[in-house]
């Protein structure tokens, strides 16, 4: 009998395609908003150990680590959680989410649109709605 072809390409034969970038960024932007949670989530209980917050207000703290979600708590000292630190926390969260969403929303109205002029208007649209969303949101970080 003959042994059968292997249907996949070897790591040299495939080469960095454009899909297989796209690939790697879903996977490490998925990555990258486990960790900023588990460093949200660090965070609050340390803090929140030393402040009495309850199980809710550590929670909004971990999902969106930013001092207005503990402004209006039982905590009697904001300055822990208006640190530059945590600042840049909730921009590396608040960006590194919304690339996942809109490489996501890319891939999934791709299934929809045939053609490429309709394809290319989507990805233009997707990517101006990350151009307007992350100032916006950076800018609610930043002064909040």
């Amino acid at each position: 009998m003959t042994e059968a072809k292997a249907r996949t390409l070897s790591l040299s034969k495939r080469g960095m395609s454009f899909e297989t970038f796209m690939w790697l960024f879903t996977r490490l932007t998925a990555l990258a908003m486990y960790g900023f949670i588990f460093t949200g989530i660090v965070g609050a209980l340390l803090m929140g150990a030393q402040n009495d917050m309850s199980f809710v207000e550590v929670l909004r703290w971990a999902l969106m680590p930013n001092v207005g979600h503990v402004e209006y708590t039982n905590v009697p000292d904001l300055s822990p959680y208006a640190t530059m630190f945590w600042k840049l926390v909730a921009c590396g969260f608040l960006l590194t989410a919304i690339a996942h969403g809109v490489h996501g929303v890319i891939v999934i109205l791709d299934d929809y649109f045939d053609k490429p002029s309709q394809r290319q208007w989507i990805r233009i649209l997707c990517l101006l709605g990350f151009f307007i969303i992350a100032p916006i949101g950076i800018y609610v970080i930043w002064t909040a």
